[in-house]
């Protein structure tokens, strides 16, 4: 079979749509309404509010590709299947259909021919095995059966393979049943032939979760009253899988990157350069999709994982023989793939060229003088051998952690090049420096900066609605270049960034607090409406940011006071007061910068 990623992807959405699910778009890679992790690794991210119980505007069936991140096997980059970035294929019911209807949709669209057309011999199944706080899942394992699936095809696997759930303590969660196809294998798989006996020959597919429990603050699974479905397949690896590659590098989605990498390199894609090229590819594609979402490179959190994949991407190419600026051609090439795909990347081409650009140009002129360094730290480790006959074979903290705090070399490839000469970095006491050499950058600030709501609590809620009026007031005094670039918000206080180039003065903070705590003076009322998101859009009263992560009918939430001023009026989709009646006074604690064009003020209420 021959068949493009953009043609899966929209024959993914095609068949959903055709039964009844409304599409929506992708929501930034940095998640909105989960503050304990970095990035968006799954496409339930964005949809926390509903599955916990709010009501969607577009429906209860939705569908979508969702872009997402995950860096916890980055040394394993370069191989068969392993990426930071990649696109999820999703759909979901919202306490509409369940097992039987998913199962079904799953197979139709994996075996029909006018769709994927796989072969239904070269499939398997697992299912949920059960345990002491849930049953076994012979319900889905029924359906399967009904669907064709034969009795030996379908394996009872544990909690730890089929079974989702967050470590939250309560949170919706269920069993699964994921879909395996027989790769690498031209011939039909043997009877008895399945996850459990034939392991190396089965690679998972598709993945459907059954949110059927809820679990509650003890920890015991009980049923919950409205039950939901999130199914998820890789896109970069069923494409590999329907065109018969052994490698997703082998596909069209890294094909012609790989190609501009070679004419750029003027070298070949070859067993001595794949792994340096693949690197390379998988780097800058990832890098783009950062850019997009308005992350830009720096020393602390999404900025510093976006630091440490470029950095890696150049020292791959140097390692190649090459000491010149060349990433723009291959961003380039990845912008020109995604443009049409994610608005987030058209917008903003420039920014993404500009940073990769700039950051590339700072790291190359301290590369060479930090591997300079590296090899004055292997020569002194040969002279130390010579006189004491003793081999070192562990860099020790300090002399890593310079390599750090003088050259922004990261330490993650300090350990890279330190194996390669087999020697390793003394970790642990590293960490600590590194971890008070933040404390002091950051100057007591908190450790971490999330993006979204803590909890749906009073004053978080009230919080949240403060920084609409804010942000309201901020656009008038600092001018409507001024938008949200992220959020975090607990009952303790709210810290908001938002684009400008420039200190806030004073004067122009105290204006602020008097605007917001007016508001709240006069009891004003908040009001929700659904309208069209290009109504919204082409409504200048309407203040929005990341539009493309919003469906197509959006919630405009606008307090007005009870003589119809209006003080803010802001796309959004978390909960807000129904009246700032009670609330109490709002105050600015800090103002400073976030990062380069993008301000931060910390704000509290008091009594």
């Amino acid at each position: 079979m021959n068949i493009t990623s953009n043609e899966i992807r929209q024959k993914f959405i095609e068949f959903f749509k055709e039964h009844w699910h409304s599409q929506i778009p992708s929501a930034s890679v940095v998640p909105e309404n989960d503050p304990t992790v970095l990035f968006t690794t799954a496409g339930m991210h964005p949809l926390v509010p509903y599955l916990l119980g709010e009501r969607h505007p577009l429906g209860q069936r939705l569908v979508n590709y969702q872009k997402c991140i995950r860096t916890g096997d980055i040394d394993d980059v370069w191989d068969n299947s392993h990426l930071t970035f990649f696109e999820m294929l999703w759909n979901w019911s919202l306490w509409d259909f369940f097992k039987k209807e998913s199962i079904k949709f799953s197979f139709e669209l994996l075996t029909w021919k006018q769709y994927l057309w796989i072969d239904k011999n070269k499939l398997c199944v697992t299912v949920f095995a059960g345990d002491e706080n849930a049953p076994r899942d012979e319900e889905s394992a029924i359906i399967w059966q009904e669907m064709w699936m034969p009795k030996t095809r379908i394996s009872y696997m544990s909690k730890k393979d089929n079974w989702w759930g967050p470590a939250g303590i309560t949170w919706p969660c269920g069993p699964d049943t994921e879909i395996f196809y027989r790769v690498w294998k031209e011939e039909f798989p043997p009877i008895g032939s399945n996850v459990e006996t034939d392991e190396k020959n089965w690679m998972e597919i598709w993945n459907n979760v059954f949110m059927e429990y809820l679990k509650d603050e003890n920890g015991k699974f009980n049923l919950a009253s409205m039950q939901n479905v999130d199914t998820g397949m890789g896109l970069e690896r069923i494409t590999a899988v329907l065109n018969w590659k052994i490698t997703v590098y082998d596909t069209d989605i890294f094909v012609d990157i790989l190609e501009v990498i070679e004419k750029t390199l003027w070298k070949d894609y070859n067993d001595e350069t794949k792994k340096s090229m693949r690197i390379i590819a998988d780097h800058t594609r990832t890098s783009v999709i950062m850019i997009s979402d308005w992350i830009v490179p720096s020393n602390v959190d999404q900025g510093y994982v976006l630091r440490r994949l470029l950095r890696r991407a150049i020292r791959e190419w140097y390692k190649l023989g090459n000491k010149w600026q060349f990433l723009k051609s291959i961003a380039d090439k990845v912008i020109s793939k995604f443009e049409g795909i994610y608005e987030s990347v058209a917008k903003n081409k420039k920014n993404i060229i500009e940073e990769i650009e700039r950051e590339e140009k700072q790291f190359l002129s301290t590369l060479e003088n930090w591997l300079k360094e590296f090899d004055k730290l292997l020569k002194w480790f040969e002279i130390a051998f010579e006189k004491t006959w003793k081999k070192i074979e562990v860099i020790s903290w300090d002399k890593a952690f310079k390599l750090y705090d003088t050259y922004g070399f990261p330490l993650e490839m300090t350990i890279e090049l330190a194996n390669e000469k087999w020697l390793k970095v003394d970790e642990n006491w590293f960490k600590e420096s590194f971890k008070k050499h933040q404390e002091l950058s950051r100057a007591g600030a908190e450790q971490k900066f999330k993006w979204g709501l803590a909890d749906h609590s009073e004053l978080t809620t009230a919080l949240h609605s403060a920084t609409h009026m804010m942000l309201a007031w901020l656009r008038k005094v600092l001018w409507t270049h001024v938008h949200q670039a992220w959020s975090n918000i607990t009952a303790e206080r709210l810290r908001f960034d938002f684009t400008h180039p420039d200190k806030v003065t004073p004067e122009q903070l105290k204006q602020v607090e008097d605007y917001v705590n007016e508001a709240i003076s006069k009891e004003c009322v908040m009001s929700l409406d659904e309208v069209k998101k290009e109504d919204a859009k082409n409504d200048p009263n309407i203040e929005g940011s990341f539009w493309e992560k919003y469906p197509d009918v959006v919630k405009v939430y606008t307090l007005k006071s009870p003589l119809w001023e209006v003080y803010s009026k802001e796309l959004c989709w978390w909960p807000h007061v129904t009246t700032t009646c009670g609330m109490w006074k709002f105050r600015i604690v800090k103002e400073e910068a976030s990062s380069r064009w993008v301000r931060r003020i910390k704000a509290v209420l008091e009594k």
